[in-house]
């Protein structure tokens, strides 16, 4: 089985974020790569761009909640 988890480092242990289905006592092999918070915030940046017209998604919010745009109910 092989899945990737976060885990924090504590006092020289990795202590897991997430629970694992692993049994106890089981030797586990860890490759640790280690995240840098602003790193992943700066590569994020623009990520979206271009990808979402605002002004359409607005336009269908509002047109959505309008009730001609719903069916009318069968009785």
């Amino acid at each position: 089985m092989q899945t990737t988890i976060r885990a924090k480092f504590n006092h020289g242990v990795i202590e897991p974020l997430e629970k694992l289905e692993i049994e106890e006592g089981k030797e586990v092999l860890v490759t640790v790569n280690e995240l840098d918070s602003e790193d992943r915030f700066l590569k994020a940046a623009g990520g979206w761009k271009g990808t979402l017209d605002c002004e359409k998604l607005i336009e269908d919010i509002y047109n959505d909640r309008l009730l001609k745009t719903r069916p009318e109910p069968k009785l």
